[in-house]
């Protein structure tokens, strides 16, 4: 309980820089362009249109409101993945500033997640444009969006933390996960309903692939306009915890070594 209360006032006593950090991600992301943060919002609706062009033509007689549809799970998976990205090199990046000084060293993956978290948020803007475009239903549910964001969020921590300990190490990571994000997108149901995949696939992603507990709650809120299904947010939860304890431990134990070899 003291070691917890100790890392807590460390944190805290680190506040600042934790804030310029998520700063400076997010001003080096749109340095020197022309529309600056506009980018947040005009990215995934571009992304969107892209999509719905490529995809409705096939799963648009299944799928009411396709762009909605596509768009609540492609701004989920989008966080994950541009966010766990960036983690993944936060350690091997601020090696220089490491060796000069201490500093806790969560404190870069923490500024990466929680940077993707401030642009997933931005991102919203252009869900409700697309919402009000398609004269979608909107529903006091979708206001509780921050549920499964904080879920998410909690998640990407956990995972940004385990990829970026494992990153210092063997720097091969960075490639086998851009290959495995892109299965990942693949077996998540963003584009495409879930039947359309043979059952005992449907049966794998809907207890094993930790997105679809996410996109699916995200879905209901906003899609749906309904209550989140108590199964799924409790996968999201318990999932996001054990990814959060893993990835702590992991980092933790191997942190004394980064510097032997960044």
């Amino acid at each position: 309980m003291l070691v917890t209360w100790n890392r807590l006032k460390d944190f805290w006593r680190y506040k600042d820089l934790l804030k310029q950090l998520i700063i400076r991600d997010i001003k080096l992301k749109y340095r020197r362009s022309f529309l600056g943060y506009l980018w947040s919002v005009l990215n995934p609706l571009f992304l969107m249109l892209v999509m719905t062009v490529v995809f409705s033509q096939m799963f648009r007689r299944n799928i009411e409101n396709f762009p909605v549809y596509l768009f609540t799970g492609q701004l989920l998976f989008n966080f994950m993945n541009q966010s766990t990205h960036q983690a993944l090199t936060a350690i091997n990046g601020n090696a220089a500033l490491l060796k000069k000084a201490y500093i806790p060293k969560y404190i870069f993956v923490f500024s990466k997640i929680t940077s993707g978290l401030v642009d997933f948020f931005f991102s919203c803007v252009a869900l409700v444009i697309v919402m009000l475009v398609t004269r979608a239903e909107f529903s006091f549910w979708n206001l509780l969006f921050p549920v499964v964001a904080l879920q998410l969020y909690v998640f990407c921590l956990g995972l940004g933390l385990f990829l970026a300990q494992a990153n210092v190490f063997f720097r091969d990571i960075q490639y086998i996960y851009n290959v495995i994000t892109t299965a990942w997108m693949y077996l998540t149901p963003i584009f495409y309903p879930l039947d359309a995949l043979p059952v005992q696939l449907q049966k794998g992603i809907v207890n094993c692939n930790p997105m679809y507990f996410y996109v699916e709650q995200f879905r209901q809120l906003i899609y749906y306009n309904q209550a989140p299904d108590g199964r799924l947010m409790f996968l999201g939860i318990i999932t996001a915890l054990a990814v959060l304890l893993l990835g702590t431990a992991c980092f933790k134990r191997s942190q004394d070594r980064f510097i032997l070899y960044t």
